[in-house]
């Protein structure tokens, strides 16, 4: 199998060849377009989030050798959520090369949160399938590159530090509606809006109600601090 253009250009954003192609290809190919025939990157993004929790785990005890558990952790999670996962695939565009069903392209597919961070697990699997596990670490390392080191200052939980905001102010907690879900029932994704008292809102996706809360809130958060 040979690699299009397109993805060729991709390889080159990733830093990684493919000895293997099928496995980039089954990579960025999303379930609303899998056949028999074609496989989607469910399960390479089962093995990549496993991957990435490795690296990271072992990247934060060499860059703080004497942190106790109670601050590794919240750096960990910090670090392999879905909203940083989709960061990083926003940096090397994966939106642009996943292989998406017409309904999935129509609600904006390729700028879905839960997706973009589900394709980065799978690529990373993908590379660790081809290439092995140092292959994935060095892939994952150079990715998230300065995040790991300036870890520690995105390591409060989104919703903690929305609610302290508010709470300093005055403020009544924030409140978080659902206000869309869409996909089938075994991979629903929700919109979730976060409100504050003075009106101020955000909304964000993804493939958990948990997830969308965090996201909603690290959006309005950022949202604040470009205002004040």
């Amino acid at each position: 199998m040979k690699l299009s253009a397109e993805l060729k250009a991709f390889e080159g954003r990733l830093g990684y060849k493919f000895t293997s192609p099928a496995l980039l290809n089954q990579a960025i190919t999303h379930a609303s377009v899998s056949s028999p025939n074609r496989d989607d990157n469910q399960r390479l993004e089962f093995l990549g989030d496993r991957v990435l929790g490795l690296v990271m785990a072992e990247a934060l005890l060499e860059l703080d050798p004497g942190a106790a558990e109670g601050l590794l952790a919240p750096r960990f999670n910090a670090l392999v959520r879905k909203e940083t996962c989709a960061d990083v695939a926003r940096d090397v565009d994966i939106g642009a090369v996943l292989r998406l069903g017409r309904s999935e392209m129509l609600s904006g597919g390729r700028r879905k949160l839960a997706l973009l961070g589900d394709a980065t697990e799978a690529v990373i699997a993908a590379v660790y399938l081809d290439g092995g596990f140092d292959a994935s670490k060095a892939l994952i390392l150079r990715l998230w590159g300065d995040r790991i080191a300036s870890v520690e200052e995105d390591a409060r939980d989104p919703k903690t530090a929305l609610q302290e905001w508010a709470q300093a102010r005055g403020f009544a907690p924030p409140t978080y509606d659902t206000t869309g879900r869409e996909g089938p029932d075994h991979a629903p994704v929700f919109t979730i809006t976060v409100t504050i008292d003075n009106g101020d809102a955000a909304h964000a996706t993804a493939g958990s109600k948990r997830a969308a809360e965090q996201a909603a809130a690290m959006t309005l958060l950022t949202q604040l601090e470009t205002e004040t």
